[in-house]
């Protein structure tokens, strides 16, 4: 079994990926031919020729059997269309080109979300100038800002006040009038603590509790947070497992905040971390992602466990030969 990971490791606030690393790790002792390839690195062109039509450093190449696109939120329009040429070519991807790109534009996941009825917090997009009553009337203070595009709690800032939103509005329309921000409703029982549960080929594997430093409002495990195992409950599963099927995702991240006695369904990611998970809970995760792969593409080979008993069957028979 022959992937590619799409990976770039100099985007945005990428932080190095932990991720990328363990899937190649694994990748070699499971036996996956496994390369990660910069998507920059590929040229396309729009032929019948099917597969001369992608070139790699500017030669043929042979395409992978599956893909795994770990751009996440940082995704391009260049990258999508890598992605969507090698579907085209029919290259298996984890997750889709169309999933990837719902889910990196969080104002349009959330209408998605709210659309099909799942709980979610309130939400609304910046338009400049901001009319700060309305957000008040709206949304209250403390409000979340976020903008639309972001990874690993990057650009997702929370405002105390009125006061500390106007001078931050004000230098976002002073720098760049263009961005594009959302507003979120603060949910004050989850400030500084939220749940991420993993999930692949919709079961839900693992969930995690992150808790914020002290004295932080994020509680991303890259931010500093700190996390434990977190019992997965029917509601949880439920809205992991609705979120991650309502967006297509073949591998995510949901993120949950508390809500009460509840949750809210605080986003979607399509290429998520799990150190995390990992260094908390006795899971391999890049092992249950490649076990999934192969089920999806029916490509199997014998368990590590059937691999030893046929050499202890071989070793015996060579001792009753002599």
């Amino acid at each position: 079994m022959k992937g590619w990971i799409l990976y770039k490791d100099n985007v945005g606030f990428l932080k190095p990926s932990y991720a990328v690393k363990r899937l190649v790790e694994e990748s070699e002792r499971l036996g996956v031919s496994l390369e990660i390839i910069n998507p920059n690195r590929l040229e396309l062109t729009v032929t019948r020729e099917d597969r001369k039509s992608i070139l790699l450093d500017g030669e043929p190449v042979a395409l992978p059997d599956f893909i795994i696109p770990r751009m996440g939120a940082f995704t391009n329009y260049f990258d999508l269309a890598v992605i969507r040429h090698l579907e085209r070519l029919g290259v298996k991807s984890f997750n889709s080109s169309e999933s990837v790109e719902t889910v990196k534009d969080k104002l349009y996941s959330q209408q998605i979300l709210a659309e099909r009825g799942l709980p979610v917090p309130k939400t609304m997009l910046v338009k400049f100038p901001v009319n700060v009553d309305l957000v008040e009337k709206r949304l209250g203070f403390p409000v979340v800002v976020k903008t639309l595009y972001g990874s690993q709690g990057s650009g997702v800032f929370l405002c105390e006040s009125k006061k500390q939103f106007l001078n931050l509005i004000e230098l976002v329309e002073a720098t760049k009038a263009s961005a594009h921000i959302i507003l979120q409703e603060f949910i004050s029982d989850s400030k500084g603590r939220d749940l991420r549960v993993f999930t692949i080929g919709g079961r839900a594997i693992a969930c995690v509790e992150r808790k914020a430093a002290e004295g932080e409002f994020k509680a991303n495990f890259s931010q500093g947070g700190k996390v434990k195992p977190f019992e997965i409950t029917p509601e949880i599963e439920w809205l992991a497992v609705e979120t991650s099927r309502i967006f297509n995702l073949d591998i995510s991240g949901i993120d949950l905040l508390f809500d009460g006695d509840h949750f809210k369904v605080c986003e979607a990611n399509s290429a998520p971390g799990f150190q995390a998970i990992e260094q908390s809970m006795d899971i391999n995760m890049p092992k249950e992602i490649f076990h999934f792969i192969r089920i999806r593409l029916g490509i199997f080979q014998k368990t590590e466990e059937e691999l030893k008993e046929k050499d202890d069957d071989c070793d015996e028979n060579q001792d009753a030969r002599h």
